[in-house]
């Protein structure tokens, strides 16, 4: 065993814990060297179990490619998980168009961890947590502009043109690099990186740890290494890590005082200027608000019929704690121009360009809600300051 250890990866670390024999297999997610480090280590060690980063839905996407087709928009927009969805559809681009510049599909170091583990009879052990939960963890612990700033950079990236090639991704799974990385965005993004990469960090451990068997090996991404290796040697509650946070008070209270407030300010406006006052005011937070919220789905390239619902929506669902624009346009969208099966089908080919996510109905759909969504909210910020401005 000595001989076949000495012969790993450069990228492969080896933990003991409690007697038994961790290998975590440091890996970038579009990289053919990681595939074949993964296979030269299973094959090597031949292991009992073989952990790989990835949930029971990330799992599913990756193994089944026609798991999509099982997705119901409108659940996704009722539930208010349209902005979720389209994070994980904008972070799969990224990678998809990485994969196709490197002629390598996304996630081929876990499918081989997976196909491995099932040619030498080994466990399988599923280590990450739910996407769904990171992402509402993530989302759930920013602050108002944190979000707004987020949801830019999230667009941003659908038309990042940045060139990079095998050589960077290589390099990107050197530590000195990765924590340089980690450091810039920590910076900026403080709570983001906690709920991404330290919560996670601490759960892969923790699973890692309940692993059954004596040898296992765990194909995990390069930038986890460092925080498994720091948290694995003690047990920890997971608990904590998977509740979805509560809804901020100061979210409730907001939702609440807007709509008080914009009525106190036309009772003060017509105090100040008469019933003419008042009316004016009423036309800047319909037109300011719906002119927003309609732009909004007219860049998401929706039906003529979405972007007037957008418009009509807004100045109403602004008033409501309870709707939002994005919802009720995002619903039009939809019924107007159902997704299809085919639609489903397509979906993983053409998230990969800018051009797909704009012409499938599916990211369409997402599109309409989360930028009318956006359009709406800086409608009630801009009427209401203006409407405050002139009553005041």
């Amino acid at each position: 065993m000595t001989e076949s250890v000495s012969q790993l990866p450069e990228s492969v670390k080896h933990i003991t814990v409690d007697g038994r024999d961790i290998y975590l297999v440091g890996t970038a997610h579009v990289s053919k060297e990681s595939v074949e480090d993964v296979r030269m280590t299973i094959e090597a060690l031949k292991p009992d179990t073989v952990a790989v980063e990835l949930c029971e839905s990330r799992f599913k996407a990756l193994t089944q490619r026609d798991n999509w087709e099982n997705l119901n928009i409108f659940k996704v927009i009722k539930e208010k998980k349209a902005v979720f969805l389209l994070a994980q559809l904008i972070m799969t681009s990224f990678y998809r168009r990485l994969g196709e510049k490197l002629d390598i599909q996304p996630g081929a170091e876990m499918l081989e961890g997976i196909k491995l583990a099932q040619k030498n009879n080994a466990n399988l052990t599923l280590a990450d947590r739910n996407i769904d939960i990171t992402l509402k963890r993530v989302w759930g612990y920013l602050g108002f502009w944190s979000k707004l700033n987020l949801l830019a950079r999230l667009l941003a990236g659908l038309f990042e043109k940045e060139e990079i090639d095998a050589e960077l991704i290589e390099k990107i799974k050197n530590s000195d690099l990765l924590e340089e990385m980690m450091a810039e965005f920590t910076e900026k993004f403080p709570e983001i990186k906690k709920r991404l990469i330290d919560e996670r960090d601490i759960y892969l451990a923790q699973k890692l740890r309940d692993a059954p068997g004596q040898k296992i090996v765990a194909v995990i991404g390069a930038g986890h290494v460092g925080g498994i290796t720091e948290k694995i040697q003690q047990e920890h509650d997971l608990e904590p890590l998977t509740e979805i946070p509560p809804k901020s008070n100061t979210g409730k209270v907001i939702k609440w005082a807007i709509p008080i407030l914009i009525l106190l300010l036309l009772v003060v406006g017509f105090f100040k200027g008469g019933v003419e006052h008042s009316i004016e005011s009423v036309y800047i937070w319909i037109l300011v608000n719906g002119f927003l919220s309609a732009a909004g789905a007219a860049i998401a390239l929706a039906h003529p019929l979405t972007v007037v619902s957008a418009f009509l929506a807004a100045p109403l669902t602004s008033l409501n704690p309870f709707l939002a624009a994005g919802w009720v346009a995002g619903l039009v969208q939809a019924l107007i121009r159902r997704p299809t099966v085919a639609d489903f089908e397509k979906l993983p080919d053409e998230i990969s360009t800018v051009k797909g996510f704009w012409s499938n109905p599916v990211t369409k759909v997402l599109l309409v809600v989360v930028l009318a969504n956006l359009g709406s909210t800086l409608g009630t910020i801009i009427s209401g300051s203006w409407i405050a401005a002139r009553s005041l």
